[in-house]
């Protein structure tokens, strides 16, 4: 029986069927959302349940937000800055393109590959994959880009535009071929990377291109061209840094502190100046954030190259050394492996605290609060692998109680997909843009709308369904060497491959889905030429009305209202 049945059955039934039911189990996870609503509230506060599972939901999207943007962005940028192996200006000026498509857009990007890598490594949340990077794709080319176009019309990049667009209608035309097949191999996930290897590839190589075409200048642009900047340059210009923890106000003659005081200063998240200048919607929504930053700055070490000092706060910094080691082993697996005892007496969590309490003494001991130590960039790594962690852990309660809140109001994961998941991980990059195009860039704003995508589509399925495949190999293994040989496992059958990865689609949805983003990205590719990249106030409308038909399209073919007819 599927778990979504529990509804039809006598609420006295419930509990029993969640417990005995193997497809109520949720993988991964510290909460089981299922026992919890419907085994520890009782029936008649259901709606209770549904409420306080709604604000842990909305929590969960913050708590995604400001690790990325706050911790490991930063930290991707410390790492990118490190790893630069030439100061050559030629050089240094095609590394902002690598940069903005690589690092700048896995930044960008997390919380929407983490939940789908995973969605991906259950078949039964597969369908939430699905919906929302397809229903991520169709809001943000349709939504947000025609929100710039009504906020400040302007003149589209025409290289960058027709590039990225073609990029990505390929890809959405491969996920299309593989929805139709019902299956990915391992070969074809690896081609899914392989091509935003190759989207890269393209963008360095035309940037070089063009400047070279411009001889490493910016000659005046003619009466009829707009003065705006290249792509290397809008990543240039993007690149700014809004951290909330650097000092706003330095004074005059430096001073020596105390490690205590050092200490107590880096773990506040408030800036009492910035407080007090602020509205008070933004001091609300602060106060929700408040907690997560407490314990993301207890957790993960943040280098900034922008600073003298690297952000180095020696006493946190070596906290940190113990800290971020230990979150990693609790968070993996959902602290299986922290928990697991060695030899059955000491715990894994137990060694880790040992060995980096030993590692934190002789960092403390060895440095000093005024200067960072040379080897300062791991703790960039360090940073990045805790935030990495961090944002996995929340991607996978955020999935596990997606599915819980589709059992609940019986809707399918790729509604749920192409909704919920879709526009919470698209909310940061919607106030972004449309900031950035109130700010005069509409131009930057349009582009990373079909530039950021493509990251999410090409990385999220090929990374999602070959981790999966690995894991499914892991498994096989193991059962070949304990039994000796070949032993039928449930999820691996002859016609289950671990090097083949199910995706059959569960409902018309998923078609009309594919469908919209397909006709979208055509729908730009034709208009935007036609109007000679001038896009005004009409495009934003047109594209707008576009998503309100297909979100009417998609809630009626879930209830039913739209449906194929049986032959």
């Amino acid at each position: 029986l599927q778990c979504w049945e529990v509804r039809k059955r006598n609420s006295s039934e419930w509990c029993r069927f969640i417990r005995s039911n193997p497809d109520c189990r949720l993988d991964g996870g510290f909460l089981d959302y299922l026992e919890g609503v419907f085994c520890v509230f009782p029936p008649r506060l259901l709606p209770l349940a549904v409420t306080l599972y709604a604000l842990w939901l909305l929590y969960l999207f913050i708590i995604l937000g400001v690790t990325a943007e706050k911790f490991f962005c930063p930290n991707l940028s410390a790492i990118s800055t490190n790893l630069k192996l030439s100061h050559n200006v030629a050089v240094f000026s095609l590394m902002f393109p690598l940069h903005g498509v690589t690092f700048l857009a896995f930044g960008n990007g997390a919380p929407d590959v983490f939940s789908a890598v995973v969605a991906f490594s259950d078949p039964r949340t597969a369908g939430l994959a699905i919906g929302a990077i397809f229903g991520a794709g169709v809001f943000v080319t349709t939504v947000v880009a025609g929100g710039i176009a009504l906020i400040k019309p302007f003149t589209a990049a025409s290289r960058p535009f027709l590039r990225d667009v073609i990029f990505y209608m390929v890809a959405v035309f491969l996920t299309f071929m593989i929805l139709y097949f019902g299956r990915i191999t391992l070969g074809e996930a690896l081609g899914y990377l392989g091509l935003y290897v190759f989207y890269v590839f393209t963008v360095v190589l035309c940037t070089w291109i063009h400047r070279r075409q411009r001889g490493e200048g910016l000659a005046p642009p003619a009466p009829w061209e707009p003065e705006m900047p290249t792509d290397a340059e809008e990543q240039e210009s993007s690149g700014t840094n809004s951290g909330d923890y650097g000092e706003e106000y330095r004074p005059l003659l430096p001073s020596r502190e105390t490690s205590l005081r050092i200490l107590t200063t880096a773990l506040s998240p408030l800036d009492y100046r910035k407080w007090r200048r602020k509205p008070w919607y933004w001091r609300l929504f602060k106060v929700f954030k408040v907690p997560v930053e407490l314990v993301l700055l207890l957790t993960v070490p943040v280098v900034d190259p922008d600073k003298d000092d690297l952000n180095w706060k020696r006493p946190l910094n070596c906290l940190h050394v113990l800290t971020s080691p230990l979150l990693c082993i609790l968070t993996l697996k959902s602290g299986t492996y922290g928990l697991y005892q060695i030899q059955g007496i000491f715990p894994v969590w137990g060694l880790v605290t040992l060995v980096g309490s030993f590692l934190a003494i002789i960092t403390f001991i060895t440095t000093s609060n005024e200067e960072p130590p040379k080897y300062h960039c791991v703790f960039a790594f360090l940073g990045f692998l805790a935030s990495a962690m961090w944002i996995n852990a929340a991607a996978t309660e955020l999935v596990n109680i997606l599915r819980t809140l589709g059992i609940i109001f019986q809707l399918s994961n790729t509604v749920l997909g192409l909704t919920l998941l879709a526009w919470g991980n698209s909310i940061g990059d919607t106030f972004s843009d449309l900031t950035m195009a109130r700010q005069g860039y509409p131009r930057m704003a349009f582009s990373a709308c079909f530039g950021g995508i493509i990251f999410n589509i090409l990385v999220g399925v090929g990374l999602g369904c070959l981790l999966q495949m690995t894991s499914s190999q892991l498994v096989v293994k193991v059962r070949l060497q304990q039994h000796g040989g070949w032993q039928q496992d449930p999820g691996v059958t002859p016609h289950h491959s671990p090097s083949l990865r199910q995706l059959e689609p569960d409902s018309l949805l998923v078609w009309i889905l594919a469908g919209a983003l397909g006709l979208s990205l055509v729908f730009s590719f034709v208009s935007v030429p036609a109007q000679c990249f001038q896009l005004g106030k009409a495009y934003g409308v047109c594209l707008i009305l576009y998503y309100l038909a297909f979100l009417c399209v998609a809630l009626l073919t879930e209830f039913r209202v739209i449906h194929l007819s049986a032959v």
